[in-house]
């Protein structure tokens, strides 16, 4: 048996005792300050996703961070606060030396078969291999990502002069190729740099306060997505004030919407 892909590694979890998590923040996901917030999310829902008394698949995860992650250990409890017939309600923290630095909450479901619609539809676009890959530039967690743009990249010179709106659009993929499912979904509904960075092209100061997934594929549309590329999209909203908002889809290749995600950033002058 082979190695674990640096995913799965970086969202492993021990389980302890009391029905609580260990992990470990993983270098291969470092940021600027602490690690890659969309793995934080990924190992609040691989706990979850573990839980013996789960219903379900996810539908919608929220993760809040309270202060920033130092490297190092942590403690992740996933609580199931109520359970109905097909949906299940959770809490979730991540503590590190016994303070709450993330809280969360989780609603799983079990799907069932409906009418479908989906109204955001997958832009025409290059298929990925016509496109050139991004070379990662900084923090270590580019490197885990295989990104190819179409519009909006992060800005190449911080000369004050940003862009006329907030747009990113690129193809994007696990870095080595992995399979799909619901943690690498939520960590990749977390690649977009600051809308601020691309409006302003200025190096603001800044850090994500919330950030959510709405998931409107079930496991089997991520079986069948496999290790493919996903387009990705998002667009800033409301800028001001202390905080600023974006709003993003991510569909495969297949065109099919796999989630929508939300997202409110902190920044300062």
């Amino acid at each position: 048996m082979g190695d674990a892909h640096v995913f799965d590694a970086a969202i492993g979890l021990e389980a302890l005792a009391d029905g609580a998590w260990q992990g470990h923040t993983s270098p291969a996901y470092g940021n600027m300050i602490g690690p890659y917030g969309g793995i934080t999310a990924a190992q609040a829902l691989n706990a979850v996703l573990q839980h013996p008394e789960l219903l379900g698949e996810p539908v919608a995860l929220t993760v809040n961070f309270a202060a920033a992650l130092a490297d190092g250990l942590f403690v992740v409890r996933p609580r199931p606060a109520r359970t109905n017939r097909s949906t299940q309600h959770w809490i979730i923290e991540i503590l590190q030396d016994g303070q709450v630095v993330v809280t969360a909450t989780a609603v799983t479901a079990l799907r069932r078969e409906t009418w479908a619609g989906h109204e955001a539809a997958m832009p025409e676009v290059p298929r990925p291999q016509d496109v050139p890959r991004s070379q990662p530039r900084g923090v270590e967690w580019l490197h885990r990502y295989d990104m190819r743009f179409l519009a909006g990249a992060i800005p190449r010179e911080w000369n004050g002069q940003g862009a006329g709106e907030s747009l990113s659009r690129l193809w994007v993929r696990d870095e080595p190729p992995r399979p799909l499912d619901f943690p690498s979904l939520t960590a990749l509904a977390d690649v977009f740099f600051p809308r601020l960075w691309l409006r302003r092209a200025r190096l603001t100061p800044l850090g994500t306060v919330s950030f959510t997934v709405y998931f409107h594929a079930g496991s089997e549309q991520l079986r069948a997505t496999d290790s493919g590329y996903l387009l990705i999209q998002a667009r800033g909203q409301g800028f001001g004030g202390g905080y600023f908002d974006h709003a993003g889809q991510l569909w495969n290749e297949a065109g099919e919407l796999l989630a929508t995600t939300h997202q409110v950033v902190y920044y300062k002058e």
